[in-house]
């Protein structure tokens, strides 16, 4: 009588191809976020370079200078020979009060003109926002469905673009503006646009 030895079924090497794919892809992922000097705020814009949008928006309903006229909404005409900041901001957006006085600061720069582009807010709560922290801004645009925010290409609140005399988006910041960043990327890029003397 022979004995038979049972063979192990082997499992093929193509069956952990997956797993090692996912540590692979794992592993590369965690290289590009922890590369020394990436700034994970530097999301890329397709539209750098580009027009800025040709979208209007409507004014913040109530909104008054402290002339007591109203602001005008967002309206790209206004970007014609102007330096512009415009600045995606919402009431509930808790790292939108962490910037304000930033902007606010901003503000005073006679160089550039500040417009808001409000993203999916109440009209009370935008106002009561800008009673409380102050009112940067020369212009709001009220941006309730999205749809604005979508063609300037926002990925989230805050964010900020910067865009040239000749209407063409020249910068552009992902997150809420502090010192640092307004100093080393975003006044050079100022200064850039601005006419000298």
């Amino acid at each position: 009588m022979s004995s038979r030895v049972e063979k192990k079924p082997r499992a093929a090497w193509f069956v952990y191809v997956p797993a090692l794919a996912f540590f692979v892809l794992v592993g590369v992922f965690a290289l590009m976020l922890t590369q020394e000097g990436r700034d994970a705020s530097a999301l890329p814009s397709a539209l750098l370079g580009r027009d800025a949008p040709q979208i209007v928006l409507p004014p913040l309903e109530g909104l008054k200078d402290t002339n007591g006229t109203a602001l005008a909404g967002l309206d790209p005409a206004a970007f014609a020979g102007n330096i512009t900041l415009v600045n995606v901001w919402a009431s509930w957006c808790a790292p939108c009060r962490e910037e304000h006085p930033y902007l606010t600061k901003l503000s005073q720069d006679s160089r550039v003109q500040l417009i808001g582009l409000n993203y999916k807010d109440k009209t009370a709560n935008a106002l009561k926002f800008l009673g409380n922290y102050g009112n940067p801004y020369d212009a709001v645009g009220v941006d309730n469905n999205g749809r604005g925010a979508i063609d300037w290409g926002v990925y989230g609140v805050p964010e900020t673009f910067l865009v040239g005399p000749d209407g063409k988006i020249r910068f552009k910041f992902a997150g809420p503006l502090n010192p640092e960043i307004i100093e080393k990327q975003l006044m050079p890029e100022i200064d850039k646009l601005a006419p000298a003397g």
